[in-house]
């Protein structure tokens, strides 16, 4: 499944359904397709998902084990932040929903 999120301020985002669900609960929202926020909660969105994905960042141990390097939270997480900020910047609302 894959998710994109949408927002008439900025391009849309589309992400893997596992790293969108992952995104949402780090949000504080449900892991419910298809889903919205309203305008007036966005930036308190984007303030949990910066807050949680520096937490989980911090706490990160490198695996030298793994033949190819993970593509770590911060860098999955930065084009929905830039969406984010540019939805807070507008007052625009945020939607997502699954793509076939």
């Amino acid at each position: 499944m894959l998710v994109t999120f949408s927002t008439p301020a900025y391009a849309d985002i589309t992400m893997f359904g596992d790293v969108a669900t992952h995104m949402l609960r780090l949000m504080g929202h449900s892991e419910t397709v298809p889903g919205a926020i309203l305008a007036e909660d966005v930036p308190m969105a984007l303030e949990r998902l910066v807050t949680a994905v520096e937490a989980e960042t911090s706490n990160q141990e490198t695996d030298n084990d793994e033949d190819e390097p993970a593509v770590s939270l911060s860098h999955r997480a930065l084009p929905l932040i830039k969406l984010l900020e540019a939805a807070a910047v507008a007052n625009s609302n945020v939607m997502w929903d699954k793509n076939s």
